[in-house]
């Protein structure tokens, strides 16, 4: 398992309870909450949790009445708030306090507050580090991929998840801000040592693209997070003539619906994408015209392939656009609807369910690849791609 400091999505789940941090690309621990409309109150979301299951709908009310008499009486509108999420039975909720739900945004607007760190978690428990980002803090103090973390600020995280050591290195929510210094403990070889770094905010790299041999063009999603169908998009665009697509989604966690849909309608000219329903009104979501439907495409899934990336595939897969390669998806395919209490805090709440064009529930199910595949999954996609064709 492997992850990074980004994208963390603050969750609450019961009073007095500590925060987890929960963040794209960190297989099954969860992810990126995806959005249709933004903001508390705008529309419904696409959330990541901790494991599949059928969430009850129609408890929002119950919630919102909850806080709003513990105001009145003179109590903590979120405490009360928790408590009813907790009674509800609804996994994928969550309770965010005012600061934690920003925090939240920041990583929807592909923005993050942390140091610069990939890492994943060795056999042995021992955390190394994966990747360092560019201009950040980790990457001015000197830290490399390769290098083992040992502790942070005193801390040891061997035999930690990825995801506890990720909350340690963002800090608490509610002061860890862009500034904060952080002591990471650190070995190379032989050699171990100390740095004291500081938290800064950075962007995230959610798109990257690569090309293999024969005009293959490989699009690696690690987040719907804001501005990517537009990088989709011009990936495509760059790719060479006649060339083929490889779409990768592996361990995408989610993100912003209305991204996915984006990303949607670069491979489609138009139509469905999907339905959900929220308290029982059925919506569609339908793709822009004129998407580049003659390239060749795959599209790579796996057990963290989640939420909206799931909501692409499916759309892609039932619309004949894509053969789809890996092995099934995640399983998560709920809206939450994010709704203001007075105290400032955010409650987000399951209110329906997602369909892919062919009436498939994703929720608790996932997603089932036309060509199974594990290791060698992007070795089996090269394949089927030459089998394809070129784009005519």
């Amino acid at each position: 398992m492997s992850g990074r400091d980004l994208f963390c999505q603050p969750r609450r789940f019961g009073r007095g309870a500590t925060l987890t941090l929960v963040f794209a690309s960190v297989l099954v621990a969860g992810a990126v909450t995806g959005s249709l409309p933004r903001g508390p109150g705008d529309g419904p979301r696409s959330a990541s949790g901790a494991a599949p299951a059928t969430a009850p709908a129609g408890h929002s009310a119950d919630v919102a009445r909850a806080a709003e008499e513990a105001a009145a009486d003179g109590k903590s509108p979120m405490e009360a708030a928790e408590r009813a999420v907790s009674r509800s039975g609804d996994r994928w909720a969550a309770v965010y306090s005012e600061g934690e739900y920003e925090q939240f945004e920041e990583s929807l607007d592909g923005r993050y507050t942390g140091v610069g760190l990939e890492a994943r978690r060795e056999r042995d428990g021992r955390i190394e580090v994966t990747k360092v980002q560019p201009g950040s803090p980790a990457a001015a103090a000197g830290v490399r991929a390769g290098d083992r973390l040992r502790a942070v600020d005193g801390r040891s995280v061997d035999g930690l998840p990825v995801t506890d050591v990720v909350a340690l290195l963002r800090g608490d929510a509610e002061d860890a801000s862009a500034g904060t210094p952080v002591r990471l403990g650190l070995q190379r070889g032989t050699r171990v040592w100390t740095e004291t770094v500081r938290r800064a905010l950075l962007s995230a790299d959610s798109v990257t693209v690569r090309e293999l041999a024969d005009r293959v063009t490989v699009v690696t999603v690690a987040a719907f997070t804001k501005g990517v169908g537009s990088a989709v998009r011009g990936a495509v665009r760059r790719a060479p003539a006649g060339g083929r697509i490889v779409l990768d989604l592996r361990g995408n966690s989610g993100g912003l619906v209305t991204e996915a849909v984006t990303t949607a309608s670069v491979f489609l000219d138009g139509g469905l994408v999907a339905t959900y329903d929220v308290d029982g009104d059925q919506r569609a979501l339908h793709a822009e015209a004129g998407g580049d439907t003659r390239k060749p495409l795959v599209v790579l899934v796996d057990g963290g392939t989640m939420s909206a990336a799931e909501l692409l595939t499916g759309a892609l897969q039932d619309r004949g656009r894509a053969i789809v390669v890996g092995s099934r998806t995640f399983g998560k395919g709920s809206v939450q609807m994010p709704r203001r209490l007075p105290d400032g805090s955010v409650a987000e709440l399951t209110v329906g369910h997602y369909r892919t064009p062919s009436g498939h529930g994703v929720d608790g199910h996932g997603i089932t690849p036309d060509l199974e595949a594990d290791d060698g999954a992007l070795g089996r996609a090269e394949t089927v791609l030459s089998g394809l064709g070129d784009a005519s």
